[in-house]
């Protein structure tokens, strides 16, 4: 049984907003360790969603997080020889960081555009319930229906 981990590292709050979840993608956004470029590229986002939208960017982002993260997924599992994909259900952390990695990973796959139109289409894709982040949690919940049958085995 896995142990409870003491030092997590938590990043504060950002400036702007006060929220953990917004400095938490800002260093998902961040490459080679440019954080001021990742901060420029959200905060750019979060004000779009503010001007063009007329809605509270927060929780639009929020809102995003919250219909990418998906509640099952499977983990595989070798019994007796066989590998089976057995359905488990998904930690709030972790719940957290896929639906952050699958919408920025949702952006980084369209090409053509700039960062931030992308990031902006998606998280207002996924706060509408659409989009390729909410569709991969979609796919990994059907998968973990699928496999139900092999639920027994879960450690």
């Amino acid at each position: 049984m896995r142990g409870t981990v003491k030092n997590r590292n938590i990043p504060g709050p950002d400036h702007r907003y006060d929220s953990e979840k917004v400095s938490k993608f800002i260093n998902y956004i961040m490459e080679r360790g440019k954080k001021n470029t990742a901060r420029t590229v959200l905060y750019g986002v979060l004000d779009d969603i503010k001007e063009k939208d007329k809605k509270d960017p927060l929780e639009v982002f929020e809102k995003a997080l919250k219909n990418a993260s998906p509640q099952m997924e499977v983990r595989s599992r070798r019994i007796g020889g066989a590998n089976y994909q057995v359905p488990r259900e998904v930690r709030p952390e972790r719940q957290l960081a896929l639906s952050m990695r699958w919408i920025l990973e949702a952006a980084k796959s369209k090409k053509g555009s700039p960062i931030r139109k992308r990031l902006y289409d998606e998280i207002i894709a996924a706060s509408n319930n659409e989009g390729d982040a909410v569709k991969k949690k979609e796919n990994v919940h059907k998968m973990a229906e699928a496999n139900r049958a092999f639920a027994h085995f879960a450690f």
